[in-house]
Order: structure tokens, then C-alpha cells, then sequence
């Protein structure tokens, strides 16, 4: 049997891109996946009733557009996204709700007495948006290309990192908006962290907008699969890899695994000092999920909650930190954080005519076996009366769940590594090719590198990169597009 060029292990977005771009390269690839079909955290499955399709992590993707690797691989010709005019919006008790618009002139008029004060935390980063996109998208440990927008960024993170947070505000709907999105990073608030995620995110909401594939996020997973094959690559599936010894033999192997699982993998082909740091390499909280079968739109008593492709739910900035708070301390909240994706309203593939599917997860300790349904479902009747009374069907992830299925997700962490501002430039060790491991012809490419979590490819494609230079003598990346 003919040596393979390129094995990868694992079939999420970044293991995809990395076959992508080594099949396009011209090299044989052959890629294993644990799993009876492809995809890892972007799958979607019938997981309440038939007809009703879920995305089983990954729902709404900022960075489809925004990705430096899925422009170079056209993503947005490949398969279908759909953009809602409201990127997010957060309900307050009073029906009172910040909305996030894609326009952002239009969402500072929303926010009445603060409308100025967002316009210019956002501004200069929207009209850089490219830029901002380049450098969070990249190891950090770099001279930034573009230096006045590292430093716009840096300068808004530092403010809203800090204690002086509420500083810029005198209301309570644009805080809460952007703690909403700060909570994606699942870390005590305020922190620099916190503040770096959740203001890209936002950037990106006012810039491009946070889109919703067609059919699911397994849409995006099948588009780079045909690519693969058309380019003479084959997948393996109902395989688990334990061992490099379980391996036929290549000139390279990639891993889409977490940090903990390549130090298990690669074994003693590691050296000691680097095996031991990837078990230092920390995880953080977990998420937990429910999926629901609706056969109404969920009854928002805010109008315009009722239109955004995404809401994020726990009441105002001082309560959102509060919740996470919890979480950091191992606690489980009684009025915990939600985020809820709402695909139905401009996707109507997801569910049969007249009704709705409706995507929702919360924050819980690492390692939580608890049932997250009913604490889901009360936060959202509080800001939709009436929602309990549209449900058929659901079904929930706990965070032991959400590892089980991918043991990327250490009890529970979505991110495959907590993403503190350390492990943001370390990830997962001080390296400016992290994507490279010491063992000849091993490299790692899932979220435990950087630029770290969200479906964008970039670990993949950086590690494939990598792989293309030092195994193969091949420095010209490979062309991606349909051109």
C-alpha cells in the first residue's frame, strides 16, 4: 500500500480545513473520524422529532464572513447564509430590549442617550473591520500588521476589561447588549478576556452580521467534505484513534483534538517538557444545551426580540456578571445565562411548515451532570410569557454529555481550552508556529490553538500551512476558491 501524504484526525471545521487545503495542495489525505458521520462541533441532527433539524453545538457564525480561510475558500458561493437585519437582541424585565443591528447608525439611534457612546466604541472598529478580523484571527504572539486598529482594539478592551466598565453608559440596555456577548467567552466579568471576545463579536454583528447556513451548520462541514473528495481526499468514519501507533503510515498527521487528547495520542513521540506542559494547559466551564421543538415562534414580549437571529437572556450587566460569577466559583446559578439561537425565522428547512426549532445553551460548572431544560425554559418564559405553552418536544446536553460526544469539549468547555489571556498568546504553549509539535510530522489544529474557539477553519488551515513548509517544501498556500 502507497504511504498516505496527510492524515487528520477528527472532522470538525478545523480538521476539514486542514484536508482542504493539503488535498488542494495536491497531496493525498485521508481523514478519520470518531463519530458515524462527519463534522464535530458542527453537526445537525433530527434530535427532538423528525422534520426538525438542530445544530448540535455551533448554531449562528460570525465568523463565516469574517474567516480568513472561509473568503479564500468561498464559503458564502458554496452553500446558502442568511442574514438576519438584527444580529442580536437582549430582552430586559421591563420589556425594554437592546437590539444589535447590522446597521450600526441604526442601532445607536435605538439606544437612545448612549447611542453616541456606542457609535464610538464601535465605529473605528467596523470600519476597520478587515483589520480587527486579521489580527484576532492570528497567533497573537506577532507584530500586528496593522497597528493603529491593534491599538483601537486594545485601548476598548482595556475600558471594558476593567472595573470603569459602565463608565461610557447611563442606561441600562447598551451594557447589558454588550455583556451579552462578553458572556460567550463563559468567564468572570469584567476581564480583558471577556471584553476582547465580546467586542469582536459585536464588531462583527454591525460589520457583516452573525449568519445563519442554510440547513444547519452541517452544511458548512459538507461543503469542505466535497471539496476534500473532488480533490482526491477520502473520510473514514466509526474510527476513534487512541494511539499514533493505530495510524497508517503519512508524511504528516494532524490533529483536531484538544491539547490533553495529543499529549494522550502522540505518547511518547512527544518529548517530556512539551508533554507535560500540554497537561498543564487548562480548560474552562462548561455549556450545557437544550434543543426545542415549537409549534409557534417563541412569544417574545419584545417585538423586536422576536426578529433577532440571536438573544442572549439573564437580565442586566450587574446580574450577567453575577450569573458567570457562579459559574467561575462552581456554582450553578438560579438565574443563569442563555443564549438562544431562533434559525427558523429566515430558515425554513430546519422545521415542518407551522413550526419552529428553537437552539438554546447555559453556562454550568466543568463537569456538570445536571439537566439544563427547565433552568433554559424558565429564563426564556421570563422574557416570553407563555413559551412553555408552545413546546412538543426537547432535548437537552448536560456538560458531561457535551464531552462525552466530543472529547474536545473537556467537561463540558466548548473551547477546547479556557481562553485566558494567557492561554489566548499560549495556546497551547509560547510558540510563533503553535500549530507545530515537536515530533516530526505532528501538528495540532483544533480550538486548543490559536486563534483558538468559533467555527472559522483558521487552526486547521494555519496547521495545514505549517505542515505544507516544513514537511513538503511547499511555501505558496494553495489556492481555495471556486475560481
Amino acid at each position: 500500500m502507497n504511504t498516505i501524504d496527510v492524515i487528520v484526525v477528527g472532522s470538525g471545521p478545523n480538521g476539514m480545513a486542514a484536508a482542504v487545503t493539503m488535498a488542494r495542495a495536491g497531496l493525498s489525505v485521508r481523514v478519520y473520524e470518531r463519530n458515524p458521520t462527519i463534522g464535530g462541533g458542527a453537526r445537525t441532527v433530527e434530535s427532538t422529532l423528525p422534520g426538525f433539524r438542530h445544530d448540535i453545538c455551533s448554531a449562528v457564525h460570525p465568523m463565516a464572513l469574517a474567516s480568513g480561510f472561509f473568503q479564500k475558500f468561498q464559503l458564502d458561493r458554496r452553500i446558502k447564509l442568511l442574514l438576519p437585519e438584527i444580529s442580536y437582541a437582549h430582552p430586559l424585565d421591563d420589556g425594554r430590549a437592546g437590539v444589535a443591528w447590522r446597521d450600526l447608525d441604526r442601532t445607536a439611534e435605538g439606544l437612545g442617550p448612549d447611542g453616541r457612546a456606542w457609535k464610538r466604541l464601535f465605529g473605528p472598529l467596523v470600519d476597520h473591520v478587515a483589520e480587527v478580523a486579521q489580527f484576532t484571527g492570528s497567533n497573537m504572539l506577532q507584530l500586528p500588521r496593522h497597528p493603529l486598529t491593534a491599538l483601537r482594539l486594545a485601548a476598548r478592551i482595556l475600558e471594558q476589561g476593567s472595573p470603569a466598565w459602565n463608565a461610557r453608559f447611563v442606561e441600562d440596555e447598551a451594557p447589558a447588549m454588550l455583556t451579552g456577548v462578553n458572556a460567550h467567552s463563559i468567564r468572570r466579568m469584567p476581564s480583558l478576556e471577556t471584553a476582547a471576545v465580546g467586542l469582536v463579536l459585536a464588531t462583527h454583528a454591525h460589520a457583516k452580521g452573525w449568519p445563519i447556513p442554510v440547513g444547519g451548520s452541517q452544511s458548512i462541514i459538507d461543503a469542505m467534505a466535497a471539496d476534500l473528495i473532488a480533490h482526491g481526499g477520502e473520510i473514514v468514519t466509526d474510527t476513534e484513534v487512541a494511539s499514533l501507533a493505530e495510524l497508517p503510515s503519512a508524511r504528516a498527521v494532524i490533529l483536531d483534538v484538544s491539547a490533553r487528547s495529543l499529549a494522550s495520542i502522540a505518547g511518547d513521540a512527544l518529548p517530556a517538557r512539551y508533554s507535560r506542559a500540554l497537561r498543564r494547559f487548562r480548560y474552562g466551564n462548561a455549556a450545557a444545551k437544550v434543543d426545542f421543538a415549537l409549534n409557534a415562534p417563541v412569544p417574545w414580549a419584545n417585538e423586536h426580540v422576536r426578529a433577532a437571529g440571536t438573544v442572549h437572556l439573564g437580565g442586566s450587566r450587574a446580574e450577567l456578571a453575577a450569573s458567570e460569577a457562579e459559574v467561575a466559583a462552581g456554582r450553578h446559578p438560579r438565574s443563569p445565562y442563555v443564549l438562544a439561537s431562533q434559525p427558523t425565522l429566515l430558515d425554513r428547512s430546519r422545521a415542518p411548515l407551522g413550526f419552529q426549532t428553537l437552539w438554546a445553551y447555559t453556562h454550568v460548572p466543568a463537569g456538570s451532570p445536571v439537566d439544563p431544560t427547565e433552568a433554559i425554559t424558565a429564563q426564556i418564559e421570563r422574557y416570553a410569557p407563555g413559551f412553555r405553552d408552545v413546546i412538543i418536544a426537547s432535548a437537552s446536553q448536560t456538560a458531561v454529555e457535551m464531552e462525552r460526544y466530543n472529547p474536545n469539549y473537556v467537561g463540558g468547555d466548548i473551547a477546547a481550552g479556557s481562553p485566558s489571556l494567557w492561554q489566548l498568546v499560549a495556546r497551547p504553549v509560547l510558540s510563533p508556529d503553535p500549530w507545530r509539535t515537536p515530533a516530526p510530522g505532528l501538528y495540532l489544529c483544533s480550538s486548543s490553538t490559536p486563534p483558538g474557539p468559533g467555527v472559522h477553519g483558521l487552526p486547521g488551515y494555519y496547521a495545514a500551512r505549517s505542515a505544507l513548509a516544513a514537511e513538503f517544501g511547499i511555501t505558496t498556500p494553495p489556492r481555495l476558491g471556486l475560481d
